[in-house]
């Protein structure tokens, strides 16, 4: 059963994680899924890939109605986040997908006949749902072409994708608590994924003007609290896109 933990909750919505599923196959990369609730209003963002679409289906239906699933949201076109995509379409009535405008011809290969794609401009979007506004900030390069994180001001919780993302074993803690011993987790993943030392130096500092509490990455574990600036100043450090030299 995927284990599903809450991350925030607030009077008007909260936040859930869905991820460390103990029966997911080891041939394939763990993955951190999100949720945010306000009331009868649901978000999916990242939804995850074809084959965690049952436990998935069956952890998002503890919590609400599935007929309360109206948004969905992919960061970019990684089947790790959206292969499922065809398997939502067949499930939700009347949803919406928002992604960038770039992998939408791309995105409907995993069908989306009765879901609407909304194609989101390359310098982002802020949508309402319900009482709750998520702002899509721009992450282009990071590791895609097209690529957006999701940012909401009451909760402070910056959903970063790729960003941040770890290579960590089913059973670690689900918060970053040694940022030191996590670094050996996550550097030759963003040396080789990010290919953009620009674009990695455009983001932080886009970055650096949000009050965030939480950075949760798409893999691996979140980072809270004073690990949030720490991971900023070494991720700004690093020189990435580093597989070619030499």
């Amino acid at each position: 059963m995927m284990k599903a933990t809450v991350l925030y909750e607030g009077k008007s919505h909260q936040w859930i994680v869905f991820g460390r599923d103990p029966e997911k196959s080891p041939s394939i990369i763990d993955t951190n899924q999100f949720m945010v609730m306000d009331d009868n209003n649901a978000v999916l963002l990242d939804p995850g890939g074809i084959e965690l679409f049952a436990p998935m289906l069956a952890a998002v239906t503890d919590w609400v109605d599935i007929d309360n699933i109206r948004t969905l949201f992919a960061s970019h076109q990684d089947p790790d986040i959206i292969s499922s995509l065809g398997l939502w379409d067949r499930t939700l009535t009347d949803a919406t997908l928002y992604a960038p405008w770039v992998w939408e011809s791309f995105l409907k290969h995993f069908g989306c006949s009765t879901i609407t794609y909304s194609p989101l401009p390359d310098e982002g979007d802020t949508i309402t749902v319900g009482n709750m506004e998520l702002t899509f900030v721009p992450a282009h390069y990071l590791h895609s072409s097209g690529n957006f994180n999701v940012y909401d001001a009451t909760s402070k919780i910056l959903m970063s994708g790729d960003i941040g993302a770890a290579l960590l074993p089913p059973d670690a803690p689900l918060f970053v608590e040694d940022f030191d011993a996590h670094i050996s987790k996550m550097k030759l993943f963003h040396q080789r994924w990010m290919p953009s030392n620009k674009a990695k130096n455009d983001w932080v500092q886009r970055v650096r003007k949000l009050d965030i509490e939480y950075m949760a990455p798409q893999h691996g574990a979140i980072f809270a609290g004073d690990l949030v600036p720490r991971f900023l100043d070494w991720f700004e450090a690093l020189e990435v896109g580093i597989a070619v030299e030499g």
